[in-house]
């Protein structure tokens, strides 16, 4: 069977010497050496200068919306994972979708400013399937109505825009280590934020200590484990290899589709790409259901992915989305992963090819 994705791992051993030294010191959690010394490798990988690593990647955005003290309504987009707009819910805030940009796929800076009433506090985007929003036009509508930035960036690790690592933007960005992911860590996630808020970052992901026996804040148990921190030691140095195969696999797909019916994302101006997904929108859901049974009979398993559109969901009131729910219903994400074989991608291609 292909699925959509595989979790890369590293040689078994190497994982385990790593893990080897929390073994030696019986330090498991309440951030060890390993995560910490995680937490310096991917500043340095990254180059971006406050990190503060996860148990997951939900965390870091209840955390951003609960730390920055967004009340109200929050401007956010109806294409991403479900994460998005729960985390918003969960923290007692309503989400105030706007539609996205047909071809990007991220929310569209242009509606965003009509969407916007007293009640506002922030914006909460996604950089879909790893390519940025208009960060430009966002920073400034927020800048002039005094709104916070939190980019929703599980997609996008070791991504750059104009030469800057994409979690630099924003007031907070936030990213996913789950095992589907470029990066991973088994499951855990990272928060980035300006240096004037990571005290309070960092204090809300630990209970809100404030040292041992002080506390600062509300907080509560964000915190990335031992032999989480130990997984992503072993991938980080295998990152070239995982970039570039998946590089190779996007480059199949894109010629095989270039002059079909299919489209592709179209990946905004100034980005360095970091492959981490391959979604094609099809006609009409009738085509792609059609597509989805075929590779399924070739027991191959892509992904409807976003959906729904989130505006649709039972917890949530909102007007409808035309361009989101018309994507949602119309888009899938094909296998794209680290020993992709090469008969399997052409069967992957021959089969949409066919059904198209």
């Amino acid at each position: 069977m292909i699925h959509v994705t595989k979790t890369f791992l590293p040689p078994q051993k190497e994982y385990q010497d790593i893990l080897h030294r929390a073994w030696q010191t019986g330090w498991m959690t309440n951030r060890g050496v390993l995560v910490k010394e995680l937490e310096a490798s991917l500043k340095q990988y990254l180059n971006t200068p406050n990190i503060i690593a996860m148990t997951n990647g939900t965390l870091p955005l209840q955390i951003a919306i609960k730390a920055l003290g967004l009340k109200g309504e929050i401007i956010t987009t109806p294409f991403s994972y479900v994460a998005t707009t729960s985390s918003i819910v969960w923290e007692n805030c309503t989400p105030i979708f706007v539609d996205i940009h047909p071809e990007y796929l991220t929310i569209d800076e242009s509606k965003i400013e009509a969407a916007i009433t007293p009640n506002t506090s922030g914006i909460l985007a996604t950089h879909v399937f790893g390519n940025p929003c208009h960060v430009e036009a966002i920073e400034k509508i927020a800048f002039k109505h005094n709104l916070k930035v939190i980019y929703d960036a599980a997609h996008c690790f070791g991504m750059q825009y104009k030469g800057e690592s994409i979690f630099n933007l924003g007031d907070v960005s936030t990213c996913s280590f789950h095992a589907t992911k470029l990066f991973h860590t088994g499951e855990g996630g990272a928060l980035f934020c300006k240096e004037t808020y990571f005290k309070k970052m960092y204090s809300h992901h630990n209970f809100g200590h404030d040292g041992p026996e002080n506390f600062h804040s509300l907080g509560v148990n964000a915190k990335m484990s031992e032999p989480q921190a130990a997984m992503g030691l072993a991938v980080l140095p295998y990152m070239e290899t995982i970039i570039n195969s998946r590089k190779k696999v996007v480059d199949v797909y894109n010629k095989a589709f270039k002059n079909s019916s299919l489209q592709v994302l179209r990946i905004r101006e100034h980005t360095k790409w970091n492959y981490s997904y391959f979604p094609v929108i099809f006609e009409s859901e009738t085509q792609l259901l059609k597509v989805i049974e075929a590779l399924n009979n070739h027991s191959v398993f892509p992904r409807r992915y976003f959906f729904p559109s989130l505006n649709t969901l039972p917890y949530v009131n909102s007007e409808s989305m035309p361009i989101s729910e018309s994507i949602a219903s119309r888009i899938i994400c094909l296998p794209l992963f680290v020993g992709l074989q090469e008969k399997d991608l052409e069967t992957i291609i021959n089969v949409i090819q066919t059904n198209l």
